[in-house]
């Protein structure tokens, strides 16, 4: 699988997260990914963004790292003729270009699509901006999690409003921008030709409210801050501690589940109870049940529920902080993958799939 784009030439002039990501996942199944960087300004500003517990000797944070892996890196000033030429060398042969210009910058550098598909006719220019293709406005993760509802949707009950602790629009915004790139290429099989695909993060973000979105436009539910709980599901998402000290939840999604549980806690009779026996009565009794089965789980060591809940198949999860993410064997084998020859681990895969057959 490492070698599935072993023939593509990808030039990278995006900088952060969004943009970079994509360029990593295409870097990761073995394209070759020169990500053109900006020597005034001391390449990707991300190269800065440190903890303070970081080497600050070092020309690299580890955010950097988390989207830059396997790729070449180039330094031109794009602003100077005779580099700009450089990078129109470079797009003679390329297959595709990403970019994350705001609205109008991409013409003034003459790096836009129509002045390099006259360069390059097969080239795909995959674009990403920030609150759509002709729109100035500059745009930060954490400005879209508000302006898209997210940070209004998350926290907990009479709360400020929290965004999600990793740039997670940019993330979705970088996946979108790869599906339109990989359409784009089964194109250019047909047709010979190149394209313009562009993804804003608005619009991604957007997109990604699914049910949340549906529960305003079709219910006109205003969803509302309510910490983990899920407003379909019950219970799902309540915290619940065990006899050792130890936070777990459950997401329990189907009434056969629910019975399990409540088999499991010495507690059958819970499941057919008036007030709680379909879903939706769960819902409407959140409290009360979580108060209910909270007594019984105190019952319980994790790991005695825990191997109980997976052989009855019941969704239960510890909350885990990253040390402890990562001592999990599934952890341990995706980052086996990703050891550099040094043996320092620089980041952790965008690939989450894998082919079986």
């Amino acid at each position: 699988m490492k070698d599935t784009f072993k023939d593509l030439k990808i030039i990278e002039l995006a900088s952060v997260l969004a943009g970079p990501s994509v360029g990593y996942f295409f870097a990761e199944l073995g394209a070759s990914v020169i990500k053109i960087e900006n020597p005034k300004t001391k390449g990707d500003v991300t190269r800065s963004w440190k903890l303070k517990t970081e080497n600050p000797k070092e020309n690299t944070s580890a955010y950097f790292w988390s989207v830059n892996a396997n790729k070449e890196f180039l330094f031109l000033d794009i602003t100077i003729p005779s580099q700009l030429n450089k990078l129109y060398e470079l797009i003679k042969d390329a297959d595709i270009i990403i970019t994350n210009f705001k609205a109008g910058d991409e013409t003034k550098l003459k790096v836009d699509y129509p002045t390099l598909s006259e360069i390059n006719p097969q080239l795909i220019y995959a674009s990403i901006n920030g609150f759509g293709y002709n729109n100035p406005r500059t745009a930060y993760d954490l400005i879209l999690q508000a302006e898209s509802g997210f940070m209004f949707m998350n926290g907990e009950p009479n709360s400020k409003p929290v965004k999600m602790p990793v740039a997670l629009i940019d993330i979705i915004a970088g996946h979108q921008l790869k599906e339109a790139i990989l359409i784009a290429i089964i194109k250019r099989y047909k047709n010979k030709k190149g394209s313009h695909v562009s993804v804003s993060l608005f619009d991604s973000a957007i997109a990604s409210l699914t049910n949340q979105a549906t529960n305003w436009l079709i219910a006109k539910h205003l969803p509302k801050a309510i910490g983990s709980l899920h407003p379909n599901i019950a219970p799902y998402g309540e915290l619940f501690d065990t006899k050792d000290g130890q936070l777990i939840t459950f997401a329990i999604g189907s009434n056969a589940q629910f019975k399990h549980l409540c088999e499991l806690i010495n507690y059958p009779s819970l499941a057919t109870d008036i007030k709680y026996a379909t879903n939706q009565l769960r819902v409407q009794n959140r409290i009360q049940l979580y108060h209910l089965i909270y007594n019984y789980i105190k019952d319980f060591t994790f790991k005695e529920l825990y191997k109980l809940c997976i052989e009855r198949e019941i969704p239960i999860g510890k909350i885990r902080d990253l040390k402890e993410v990562f001592e999990l064997p599934e952890a341990k084998a995706m980052l086996n993958k990703f050891v550099f020859e040094n043996k320092e681990l620089k980041n952790v895969s965008s690939i989450a799939f894998k082919f079986i057959d």
